[in-house]
């Protein structure tokens, strides 16, 4: 069936509810009592300071919205009965990453034997969005033919401007930390799943990787799931925002396995300047420009919205999701979380004279926002 179920994967910081410093040890209570209330909807991370959550597979961007909604209270009203809060961004502003502690699992007790440092410094939260398609066969042609608007769902989500108490000077600062893993970044450009299968299968039996849960591309077929799965975006402090990401990626999908001859041409010329636009997603946010490799002229991220808007329009009505994948012009027009966040500290750091008072207004702002 061509329904196009998707569904979303958060992952949040844990923080003292006084301090919102983050939580080195997750509390065993703590954990028990989520998985008593949300099984299997809520997973440990990697790094013992954070969470996930996912939602159940949807039709609807209503449904998946409120479904989000009471996944953020529930974990917030549980955080609370132990001291805890929670907030959902790219970066927390004033975490440091030595000491951290991973979580006790086999697979990450792998992970972090064979990523050591880097592995410590994997103190960054995402969004992924898992949409399925209609033919699980044609995810890497998808995949292929998705790079060039990978970029877009970088902007629109840039929650992670600060790192270690201090202002990176980009808007999205995390993929440029988690980019140091190896099997990260944009996809190459597999001209075939036979090809994306011979890579998957050489690292597999070269004992470097377990399986293809072991790729962590910005975009990837998932292993667990029937689905593409959006990994790029940092993760959303505002539901609105994450919704609308997740609607427009789910319509962008619909329209190229519908379109296959949208983006068939794409070359390495292609793919270079969709790494190029990556960057200056993650440095400007949605105050850049990205290059137009077909006009070879540069285009701000207000029209690329737009056009994309207009682009989809059938997809979206399809799908039911044109309110939604619209919130796109709800994200330039408020600013993205990255934005606020700068505007917070400023006005907090003028007032008070104080960096420290002007990065705890941040976090608070941060917690409040996360269940707004």
């Amino acid at each position: 069936m061509e329904d196009y179920r998707f569904g979303l994967e958060e992952e949040y910081f844990i923080v003292d509810a006084e301090t919102k410093a983050v939580q080195r040890r997750m509390p065993a209570a703590f954990i028990l009592a989520l998985k008593r209330n949300l099984g299997s909807a809520v997973t440990r991370e990697l790094l013992q300071a954070q969470l996930e959550v996912m939602t159940q597979p949807s039709l609807a961007c209503t449904d998946t919205r409120e479904e989000l909604r009471g996944l953020r209270r529930t974990v917030g009203a549980i955080a609370a009965e132990h001291g805890l809060s929670f907030f959902a961004s790219g970066t927390h502003p004033t975490a440091t990453w030595s000491g951290s502690h991973h979580t006790p699992a086999l697979r990450y007790d792998g992970v972090m034997q064979d990523l050591q440092m880097l592995g410590e410094r994997n103190l960054l939260c995402g969004l992924h969005v898992h949409v399925e398609l209609p033919d699980t066969d044609r995810r890497v042609d998808v995949m292929r033919r998705m790079l060039p608007y990978v970029p877009l769902f970088i902007a629109l989500a840039t929650s992670s401007p600060f790192w270690r108490s201090r202002r990176t000077g980009l808007m999205g600062y995390r993929l440029a930390a988690y980019d140091e893993l190896p099997r990260t970044g944009l996809p190459p450009l597999f001209e075939s799943k036979a090809d994306y299968d011979a890579y998957v299968a050489t690292l597999v039996e070269a004992g470097v990787i377990e399986d293809s849960s072991y790729i962590w591309w910005a975009l990837r077929p998932s292993q667990k799931h029937p689905t593409l799965e959006l990994r790029a975006p940092d993760s959303c402090t505002r539901v609105e925002d994450a919704v609308a990401i997740a609607a427009l990626y789910r319509a962008l999908a619909r329209h190229l396995v519908r379109n296959p001859r949208v983006n068939s041409d794409l070359t390495v010329v292609d793919q270079a300047i969709a790494v190029e636009n990556k960057w200056r997603a993650q440095r400007y946010g949605i105050h850049g420009s990205f290059v137009d490799c077909r006009t070879r002229r540069a285009v701000t991220i207000p029209e690329v919205v737009e056009n994309l808007i207009v682009e989809l329009a059938e997809d979206m009505r399809a799908l039911g999701c044109e309110n939604e994948a619209a919130g796109a012009r709800s994200i330039l027009k408020q600013g993205t979380s990255a934005d606020i966040q700068i505007a917070v500290f400023r006005e907090a750091e003028h007032r008070t004279g104080s960096r420290g008072q002007a990065f705890r207004a941040v976090k608070s702002w941060l917690a409040e926002a996360t269940l707004h």
